[in-house]
């Protein structure tokens, strides 16, 4: 073998060193690329055949050079850096995104520079889709998985079936009798509240309270006469009277009862419930809550008090609330560290769309990288376990935030000049062995 051998174990040292400053200067290149995860080159030494010895302590192996025996990414974890996109997520801990290309082909990836197309889908910068657990109409978070939508999001209307109404109402009011026909002059004092039908659409009421007695008064709610369809003895002019009901109070002020309601709908009077008009659904029935009442709610100690009074003071209203809405379309998204999607809508409310999953794989090293940052399994990375981020050993999503590069620039210039010289070291062993070779053919002269 002798002095040849040298040109090939030195050959060996030049490509082995060459393909680790391929890998670092890929890691230089790539230190601002989001996600990114360094790589390095991992080396096995090469032996030739034993000579002599039979593999007793007097055997001589031949060393043959070196080779590149794996080239490995390193999973250590980047810095997170703040966005001011709310769909730039990171992972802080262990797991990786999930996305699907148009064939339903997987990759996962630590890259979460996300932003919704235009059929809605939450995708990367390449067009996969992010795969996450569904939500129903409910805003559950179901067990199945699949393609994270946004924007064709609507939150569906929903009619009004409550209207809390706290207020105090003067004692030294003078008794009279309800007109529809005058409803201003004929009560003691008013209220306006915005009600919501089957089909979303706002209503205007006004809640006239007329005090027909001591410690009693009667509730007359009023609509527009364009709005509803009542009966006939209920309606004046502009005014129609679609349901009325009584309080009455005990001695020291506090609500004693509260009656049950009369409609006056456009079938018969005094009964089913609100015709309103526009095609919503017929008969919705509204239930007017004036507090705790002592002898109908048979309240504990704080009956009475908490809602609707009767003090000597003047006439006010302390709280008006109702449980209706209007359709509403998404205005906004937020994502907790747990990865759920929050929507936000344009009538106030807020529904969760969907969870962020997670993929985890017994061996990380065993993903192929494909490139664009992503990875595909493979039968040495196992196949992926799925889960919520936040649960298990899965780690938590940051939202408006990436994951930068975990490539330390310093140790990768370390290593490029280590480098540097292995491979001036290598050549310089062709070149001294050709110098000794020349001397070899020298001698014949």
């Amino acid at each position: 073998m002798g002095l040849q051998s040298a040109f090939f174990t030195a050959i060996s040292g030049i490509s082995a060193t060459g393909r680790a400053l391929g890998e670092i200067g890929n890691n230089i290149a790539n230190a601002e690329t989001s996600g990114y995860k360094a790589r390095r080159v991992s080396f096995g030494d090469l032996f030739g055949a034993t000579i002599g010895g039979g593999g007793t302590s007097t055997a001589v192996t031949e060393g043959r050079g070196v080779s590149v025996i794996g080239v490995d990414a390193l999973f250590s974890q980047g810095s997170l850096e703040s966005t001011s996109n709310s769909l730039d997520l990171a992972v802080d801990g262990d797991g990786f995104f999930h996305v699907q290309d148009a064939n339903g082909s997987n990759f996962y990836t630590r890259d979460g520079q996300f932003s919704v197309n235009t059929a809605g889908q939450i995708v990367n910068s390449k067009g996969f889709i992010l795969q996450g657990f569904q939500a129903d109409s409910s805003g559950t978070i179901l067990g199945t998985t699949g393609s994270l939508v946004l924007s064709t999001t609507q939150e569906p209307a929903s009619p009004t079936t409550t209207v809390d109404v706290g207020a105090n109402l003067d004692a030294s009011s003078t008794a009279t009798t309800f007109s529809i026909a005058n409803p201003t002059g004929t009560s003691q004092f008013s209220t306006g509240i915005t009600v919501f039908d089957s089909l979303g659409t706002a209503h205007d009421l006004t809640v006239y309270f007329t005090k027909t007695a001591n410690l009693t008064w009667n509730y007359n709610v009023v609509a527009p006469s364009s709005s509803v369809t009542v009966d006939a003895s209920a309606l004046s002019g502009t005014n129609a009277l679609i349901f009325t009901g009584s309080l009455t109070f005990t001695t020291s002020g506090a609500l004693d009862t509260e009656t049950s309601v009369a409609y006056y709908d456009a079938s018969s009077a005094s009964a089913g419930g609100i015709d309103f008009t526009g095609g919503a659904a017929a008969d919705q029935t509204i239930t007017f809550d004036f507090g705790t009442s002592i002898t109908t709610d048979s309240g504990g100690s704080t009956a009475g008090l908490d809602g609707t009074t009767q003090f000597g003071a003047t006439s006010s209203l302390l709280t008006l609330s109702q449980d209706g809405q209007t359709s509403g379309t998404l205005t906004g998204t937020s994502i907790s560290d747990t990865g759920i999607i929050v929507g936000r809508f344009s009538n106030g409310t807020t529904r969760n769309l969907g969870q962020v999953a997670l993929a985890r794989f017994t061996n990380p090293n065993g993903l192929d990288a494909v490139g664009g940052n992503l990875f595909i399994e493979s039968a040495d990375s196992g196949a992926p376990l799925t889960g919520g981020p936040g649960s298990g050993a899965f780690g938590n999503v940051v939202a408006n935030t990436l994951e930068s590069s975990n490539v330390d620039l310093g140790d990768e210039l370390v290593n490029m000049i280590r480098m540097q010289r292995s491979f001036q070291a290598n050549s310089r062993i062709i070149t001294t062995t050709n110098d000794l070779l020349g001397e070899l053919v020298n001698l014949s002269r």
